[in-house]
């Protein structure tokens, strides 16, 4: 879609909601990407994007980002699209440690929302998290995979203490990510299946998803909130496609008694 188009879309949709009709707004995308926009249903394409003193964006898709999204693994982190960018504008435990994943996604060249993403499915961005299984910190990181990596441990401060730190222990789950990612290159749905699972295991399943329930839960519920806070509408080389219309929609004007 030519960015004319989108300023079409944006303009007509705009004219065509007169104010007193802005309490509702009803659209759709058709398969060509273009955005729909009506004051009322005009057929059944049509679904209800949001009221009045709302606002949306096609990039998400119809429905509606105050809608919570059901994860097949419980997170500590809100599902509802609108709550969980909330949640990374607010969260004082993700303030503390944002300009870590800045530097590792640079480091790296993983999608910092990927990051974001993982920990809050991993951890809740909790530092000091600790699974039934001895996995620490924000990523989740084992000990023994940590050790691989070059974090070592005394008498006085063992490995799982040292990955509590957020700087130490996002960096060393980063490398893990990216080494993940060379070794299943351009199949993020087999890298999430391995950090979970460990790699391994997804080379004895055929370079498949493992027939594990909590690795097949994992690796949709990052995917579902990596989705919701990077839509997946980006060309190669991570420009992003030109197919979306936002609107900002003001709240009608109380009605005289």
């Amino acid at each position: 879609m030519k960015p004319a188009r989108i300023l079409h879309a944006l303009v007509a949709a705009v004219l065509a909601l007169p104010l007193a009709a802005q309490a509702e707004v009803w659209g759709f995308v058709d398969e060509k990407g273009v955005a729909h926009f009506a004051s009322e249903q005009r057929d059944e394409r049509y679904q209800l994007f949001f009221r009045g003193g709302e606002s949306f964006d096609t990039a998400i898709g119809l429905r509606s980002p105050a809608a919570k999204v059901e994860t097949p693994r419980a997170v500590a982190v809100p599902t509802a699209q609108s709550k969980l960018i909330a949640y990374f504008e607010v969260s004082p435990s993700f303030k503390l440690v944002k300009h870590h994943l800045r530097e590792a996604a640079r480091t790296h060249a993983i999608d910092y929302e990927l990051l974001q993403a993982l920990i809050a499915t991993e951890s809740g961005f909790d530092p000091a998290a600790v699974s039934p299984k001895g996995a620490v910190g924000l990523m989740q990181i084992m000990p023994a995979t940590a050790e691989r990596y070059g974090v070592t441990g005394d008498a006085q401060v063992p490995v799982h203490k040292k990955l509590a730190d957020p700087r130490t222990n996002i960096r060393t789950g980063a490398r893990y990510l990216s080494d993940l990612m060379r070794m299943f290159p351009g199949n993020l749905e087999l890298v999430l299946a391995a950090y979970n699972a460990g790699e391994g295991a997804v080379q004895r399943a055929g370079n498949r998803i493992p027939n594990y329930r909590e690795t097949q839960n994992y690796v949709k519920t990052v995917m579902q909130l990596y989705t919701m806070l990077k839509p997946p509408n980006m060309k190669a080389g991570g420009e992003r496609a030109p197919s979306r219309v936002r609107m900002e929609l003001p709240a009608p004007a109380p009605q005289a008694n």
